[in-house]
């Protein structure tokens, strides 16, 4: 079985479900990574690391830190428990200087965001078929374009499926990155993009594949008809595998704010997601909605993304997101 845990090591494809040491190259190309994060979500973090730099702890640093917390995404829900949090934590450590509630703030944060903390694990079905679907503009093919490079970096072997059949942009996007990655595609021009799956996924188990990855076309939550054909796309991988999909993914952008949480819900209720990869940190976002989707939802993050490089597609991790987001 692969596993993707944070930092993991790179194996040869017989040792992949082995547990070996993190590499120096890994931990390098993980601190690199953390830096741009901490960069993207600097301006959040200032905001929120501000409230801290009084004197004393009173009802006005609380005020100050909830108009922080909201204006940082994180939602009425998650700052209202994130507050009651940290005032029993305060109280159960008797700390008296405000610096010190910073660092309390970021276990409170990390307790909350850590049912959220979940590693993506391949080989239990052969092939495991991926849907991964979200808005236009979310990343969500350049996502998959770098999905397929960690997957294939821990040994896996990957077929695409180009089911965004009426943009050949789309098919044209994807047919790169098969390239980049030196994997198979399986495309077709103006089909109907549940049949492009169906034979994605009857090819993948033909050919022994590990992976089936599954692009689908974008789609807005209120395009009630082109939701109704991504419905239509899971019933069909079903039937050429009953299992399938086994994972379900939606990329959402990071600078969309709570309009990411309302993206959630709204496909998990039309295809019943299974985890979450959130792009664009590295932008304008506040990452505070990670905090309002695990008080909502609690849909695993699998990755989170910070640039166009392959590499800028990491592993979530709870307590890392939380000093990055209060830096």
């Amino acid at each position: 079985m692969f596993s993707f845990f944070r930092s993991s090591p790179k194996p040869s494809p017989a040792e992949a479900s082995a547990t070996s040491p993190e590499t120096p190259e890994k931990v390098t190309a993980r601190q690199t990574w953390l830096g741009k994060l901490k960069a993207g979500l600097r301006k959040t973090g200032g905001s929120i690391a501000a409230v801290f730099t009084g004197t004393q702890i009173d009802e006005a640093l609380y005020e100050e830190l909830e108009t922080a917390l909201l204006m940082a995404d994180t939602g009425v829900k998650a700052t209202e428990h994130l507050l009651k949090d940290l005032k029993a934590r305060v109280k159960a450590a008797k700390v008296t200087e405000p610096v010190a509630v910073k660092a309390l703030l970021i276990e409170a944060i990390t307790d909350l965001l850590m049912p959220l903390q979940k590693q993506l694990n391949i080989g239990n079905q052969k092939p495991m078929v991926i849907m991964v679907a979200g808005v236009n503009g979310a990343g969500k093919t350049t996502s998959i374009g770098k999905l397929t490079h960690h997957l294939t970096d821990q040994g896996a072997s990957v077929l695409l499926a180009a089911a965004d059949t009426f943009r050949a942009a789309a098919r044209e996007q994807l047919a790169v990155w098969a390239q980049r990655n030196t994997v198979e595609i399986i495309s077709q021009e103006g089909g109907d993009p549940a049949a492009v799956c169906f034979d994605a996924v009857s090819a993948g188990k033909a050919r022994g594949r590990d992976v089936v990855l599954v692009d689908t076309a974008g789609r807005l939550p209120t395009q009630l008809h082109l939701m109704e054909e991504l419905k239509k796309i899971k019933r069909v991988v079903q039937k050429a595998d009953a299992q399938s999909p086994h994972e379900v993914l939606l990329v959402i952008d990071g600078n969309t704010g709570q309009n990411a949480l309302t993206q959630v819900k709204a496909f998990d209720d039309a295809l019943g997601l299974t985890g979450l990869i959130v792009t664009k940190l590295d932008g304008t976002a506040k990452g505070g909605v990670l905090c309002a989707i695990a008080r909502e939802k609690a849909i695993p993050v699998y990755f989170i993304g910070v640039g166009e490089q392959l590499d800028d597609l990491q592993t979530f991790d709870a307590r890392e997101f939380a000093q990055a987001l209060i830096s």
